[in-house]
C-alpha cells in the first residue's frame, strides 16, 4: 500500500492538470465541490502538516536561524512586491490582479518540500520554512493583501486573518498536539498525510476552475502570462538572495524554490470567500498552482543532474 501511494503522490502534477481540465470543459462535474468543502479540504491537508512535524522541524529554526530568517523574509517582500510590479506591468483587470496580488501574499506551499527533495536541496530547510511561513501567514497575509490590493477593492483584513488562521494555525496546531500527546496515532493518520494533501488541493483545483470557467476562458493568456511570470521570477529571485548573501548551492536552491512556490490553494479559498464577486482572483490561485509545478518540476529536473557540491 505505501508503494501505490507513493506512486499516486507522485503523480500529483497529472492529477491535477487531468481535474482541472475536465472542470474547465464540463463544469457541471465539479461545481458540487464549492467554498465549504474547499476549505474543509484545505484544513485536512493542513492538519496533516502538522501530523508530520516532530520537536526536531522546530528545533531546526534555531539550528539553521540564518537561513530561515532568509528564506522568510524573502518569502514575505519579494513575492507580494513581484505580484505587484506584475499586476502594473501587465495592466491587469481588477479581478485578475486581486487574485495575483493574493496568490503573492499567501506562504510557501505544500508541493515546494516535495520540489525541494527532487532537487537535492535541503529537505529540512524547507520544511522549516514551509512551516514558518503557514504559522505566521495569518498576520502577513492579510497585511500584504489589505496593502496591495486595499487601493482596488475594499479588504476586511480582520476576517481574513480570522480565515487564514483557521486554514492555517489551527490545523497545524491541532497536528503538532496529536504528535505530541499521541505519536501512534499521529504516525497511522499522518501515513496518509501527503495523499490527503494531493486529494484534497486536487477537488480544489476542479471546484474553483467549474466556479470560474467562463472568466477563466476569456482571460487564459494574460492569466497563464500573469502567473507564469509571478513564479519565474520569485524563484529567480529567491535563489539570487539567497546566493547573494552567502549560502552554499543547497540552501539558495531551497530558498529558490520556497520563495517562488505559494499556497495556491488558500490563496483560492480566501478568494471565494472575500473576493466572491471577482472569479478570476480565485481563478488566478488555481491557476498559480499548476505554473508552479511545472517550473518547480523542471528545476528539480536540471537541478537533480547537477549535486549542489559542483
Amino acid at each position: 500500500m505505501p508503494r501505490l501511494l507513493t506512486w499516486f503522490n507522485g503523480l500529483y502534477p497529472v492529477w491535477l492538470v487531468g481535474v482541472a481540465t475536465v472542470a474547465f470543459l464540463r463544469p457541471q462535474t465539479m461545481l458540487w465541490f464549492d467554498t465549504p468543502w474547499i476549505f474543509g479540504a484545505l484544513a485536512a491537508s493542513m492538519l496533516g502538516m502538522g501530523l508530520s512535524l516532530s520537536p526536531d522541524d522546530f528545533r531546526g529554526i534555531r539550528r539553521q536561524a540564518r537561513a530561515v530568517a532568509c528564506g522568510f523574509l524573502a518569502q514575505y517582500t519579494v513575492m507580494p512586491l513581484t505580484g505587484w510590479l506584475v499586476a502594473r506591468l501587465l495592466d491587469l483587470e481588477t479581478g485578475l490582479a486581486v487574485g495575483i496580488m493574493l496568490v503573492a501574499s499567501c506562504p510557501g506551499g505544500l508541493a515546494s518540500n516535495m520540489i525541494t527533495y527532487l532537487a537535492r536541496a535541503d529537505v529540512a530547510l524547507s520544511i522549516v520554512l514551509t512551516l514558518c511561513s503557514t504559522v505566521l501567514a495569518f498576520v502577513l497575509t492579510p497585511l500584504w493583501t489589505s496593502l496591495l490590493v486595499g487601493a482596488a477593492v475594499p479588504v476586511d483584513p480582520v476576517a481574513l486573518c480570522l480565515s487564514a488562521l483557521q486554514l492555517t494555525v489551527a490545523p497545524v496546531a491541532l497536528g503538532v498536539l496529536i504528535r505530541w500527546r499521541a505519536p501512534r496515532l499521529a504516525d497511522r493518520i499522518g501515513a496518509c498525510g501527503p495523499t490527503v494533501a494531493v486529494v484534497a488541493f486536487v477537488l480544489v483545483t476542479g471546484g474553483i476552475v467549474a466556479g470560474s470557467a467562463d472568466a477563466i476562458a476569456a482571460n487564459i493568456g494574460r492569466l497563464a502570462l500573469a502567473v507564469t511570470l509571478l513564479h519565474l521570477i520569485g524563484f529567480a529571485a529567491g535563489y539570487a538572495v539567497a546566493r547573494l548573501t552567502g549560502f552554499p548551492e543547497a540552501v539558495c536552491r531551497t530558498v529558490s524554490i520556497e520563495v517562488g512556490m505559494q499556497n495556491g490553494g488558500m490563496a483560492s479559498a480566501l478568494a471565494r470567500q472575500h473576493f466572491a464577486a471577482l472569479p478570476l482572483a480565485a481563478a488566478a490561485g488555481v491557476c498559480s498552482s499548476v505554473m508552479q509545478n511545472v517550473i518547480g518540476g523542471i528545476a528539480a529536473a536540471i537541478w537533480k543532474r547537477r549535486p549542489p557540491h559542483t
